[in-house]
């Protein structure tokens, strides 16, 4: 149809009223207009369209075949205008951010956490985009990155959230296992270890230089898995398969709830272990700095950070 042949669309929304309580009276109501101003929208109605919409008897009021035909298609019409209205004023209303971070971070440490911030603030949407890649925060419209990296590497605004240590875990199950001791770090030599080959470059996070720190240069483990993401790794030794790296703050959540247990309970630190040089910083994009739902959330992750030695230093010990 073309749009010369369309009726008066103001006269639709008192002709549907009308139709559907089959009374002008009921319609008024509704509309918060007059009985008499009801009766001229449908005859004006009436007349641009050429037939009679309704049957007016006495105390009734009936559709006629046409307007049934033209009742049905107004309904249709109105709620398409109806939905897309709500859609449009809930993009003004709804309260969008977008956060870049690590695969590794986001798995481990952020979407366990993100319940609470989604409870304390229910009306922000949070997007998360979960990358090794180092995005333009401006260009690529995101709201808040948190990067692990070294200082030198991090912007002159960037807030540091924390460093992180490295320290062996495991599932509990495999402490059960009597035929395999594992009480001491020689004991390694009993057990599979689990290793992330995808941090070639950060030397503090494989076994070999762990091993050296603790005198075990030689120690031959029972097997090696290699995985090429960090959270498969961690996925093997949650389901038993072998001994991982565990990287603190980052697991406090599983050795808090005993999916993970450090076997060594005295940790076995000599002091040379290999340390990191990097860190977890936190960086909002400047234009983004000032709104609510951005401040909010960059409020909770600084939080959330303050607690985690505590959560660290609070996470059981493995008990035989």
């Amino acid at each position: 149809m073309a749009r010369r042949d369309l009726p008066q669309l103001d006269l639709l929304t008192g002709f549907e009223a009308a139709a559907r309580h089959l009374s002008f009276t009921k319609a008024a109501a509704e509309l918060f207009l007059t009985q008499s101003a009801i009766s001229r929208q449908v005859q004006a109605l009436e007349a641009q369209i050429g037939t009679p919409l309704f049957q007016r008897r006495h105390r009734a009021l009936l559709l006629t075949d046409a307007g049934q035909l033209l009742y049905r298609s107004t309904q249709d019409v109105l709620g398409v205008l109806e939905a897309a209205t709500r859609e449009i004023r809930g993009l003004h209303t709804a309260r969008t951010l977008t956060v870049t971070t690590t695969i590794s971070f986001a798995s481990l440490w952020l979407i366990p956490r993100l319940p609470r911030f989604r409870e304390r603030h229910p009306q922000i949407d949070v997007r998360i985009s979960a990358d090794h890649a180092v995005f333009d925060l401006s260009r690529d419209r995101i709201d808040v990155a948190i990067r692990y990296c070294a200082p030198e590497r991090a912007p002159a605004q960037a807030t540091k959230l924390f460093g992180e240590s490295v320290v062996p875990m495991c599932s509990p199950a495999l402490l059960r296992d009597r035929k395999r001791p594992l009480r001491v770090p020689a004991d390694l030599r009993h057990h599979v270890l689990l290793h992330d080959d995808y941090l070639d470059s950060t030397p503090w996070l494989e076994w070999g230089n762990w091993l050296q720190s603790q005198g075990l240069g030689d120690l031959k483990p029972a097997g090696d898995l290699r995985f090429s993401i960090y959270d498969q790794m961690i996925q093997a030794a949650l389901e038993g398969q072998g001994v991982a790296l565990g990287r603190l703050p980052l697991l406090t959540q599983h050795l808090r709830s005993r999916r993970l247990v450090m076997p060594f309970a005295d940790g076995h630190r000599s002091g040379d272990e290999p340390t990191s040089s990097r860190a977890f910083y936190l960086i909002t994009e400047p234009r983004a700095a000032h709104r609510p739902e951005v401040q909010a959330f960059v409020d909770w992750v600084l939080a959330e950070t303050a607690e985690a030695p505590a959560r660290t230093a609070a996470a059981p010990a493995a008990r035989r």
